[in-house]
């Protein structure tokens, strides 16, 4: 068993990951429904919260069914993001997650995000004082450093766990990397089998199939995988995953008519929760996975990701089911 603070977790829990424009009610729901044990929302600018931005404050709807769900935020400046935290806490989210390891560059320019990995006592100085403004577990996801040459991942994860943090996700690149190049789980090792390390250590990075999965637990010993891009428009990774673990046999895809069914609610629930226009666009970058590797099938994903009207895009729907309601992905 794996604890975040008090929240039980089973063994090697299956996270899914803070993704802006992604992780959000709708998708959470589906990833929650096919498997993963904890999920985050959309990093939220702690700026935005303070100043009560339509945008970060409906980032902070969260709701039963989720649990364990934890709150993402982020920010460089110690007020904003004490403030926030008390904001973030009438949501009543089960963790708050401090994000430092965004490499966009205009987070990074504010000293946010990833930017903090150039100031590594400003980084515990406000992981400290977060822990010290909440009761509730306040836990981290960063990166391995700025770059290659500033990975210091084993003495940061140390004086965070000193500071109170809960459990830390880590991104195996560094800033520079952006999202090129492989993920590099050795120093993400390393801080697990660091003997003074107690808390959960949880690895992120290129977990695209299950055997990457099996690999980061039983090779590199980590305590739990975050997954990120390997989830978009595809929330069964969390229920293959556990299959291979439980079986070593892969778990038949979803068929033709689950996907459409899903795409379709998936929609359904982002037109609910964030209106017609948002709803549609946003939920576009999901179609390419949902109905990946379907021949001839351009025309019909052009409909789906150019449509402003959610009618044409149910309507598409329908057409490839009619179209390719027999196609086989195994």
């Amino acid at each position: 068993m794996v604890k975040i603070g008090d929240i039980e977790l089973p063994d090697f829990p299956l996270l899914l990951a803070p993704m802006e424009d992604v992780s959000d009610p709708p998708f959470r729901t589906l990833c929650k429904e096919n498997g993963a044990d904890v999920v985050f929302t959309e990093f939220i600018s702690s700026e935005g919260l303070i100043r009560d931005a339509a945008k970060s404050t409906m980032k902070l709807d969260i709701y039963e069914t989720e649990r364990p769900v934890g709150i993402q935020i982020f920010g460089a400046n110690m007020e904003s993001m004490l403030q926030s935290v008390e904001i973030v806490e009438r949501t009543k989210p089960d963790m708050i997650d401090i994000n430092f390891g965004c490499p966009v560059k205009k987070v990074v320019s504010k000293g946010a995000g990833a930017g903090i990995l150039k100031d590594i006592d400003l980084m515990v100085q406000l992981s400290a004082a977060m822990v010290k403004h909440t009761d509730l577990p306040i836990t981290v996801k960063t990166r391995l450093g700025w770059d290659h040459d500033s990975i210091k991942i084993v003495e940061v994860a140390e004086r965070l766990q000193d500071v109170g943090i809960k459990a830390i996700s880590i991104h195996g690149r560094t800033r520079a990397q952006m999202y090129k190049g492989d993920a590099d789980w050795k120093p993400i090792a390393a801080v697990k089998n660091n003997p003074r390390m107690h808390i959960p250590v949880f690895g992120n990075g290129d977990v695209n199939t299950p055997e990457r999965a099996v690999e980061m637990r039983d090779e590199y010993g980590l305590d739990g995988a975050m997954i990120g891009r390997a989830s978009i428009g595809y929330p069964w990774f969390f229920r293959e995953v556990k299959h291979f673990f439980n079986t070593g046999e892969h778990l038949d895809p979803p068929t033709m008519q689950e996907r459409v069914e899903v795409a379709r609610r998936h929609l359904e629930m982002a037109i609910a929760w964030k209106g017609e226009k948002l709803g549609v666009f946003e939920t576009r970058r999901h179609y390419t996975n949902y109905f990946k590797g379907i021949p001839n099938f351009k025309e019909h994903r052009m409909k789906m990701v150019t449509s402003d009207d959610s009618a044409a895009v149910f309507a598409a729907f329908e057409e490839v089911l009619q179209e390719f309601g027999d196609y086989s992905f195994a």
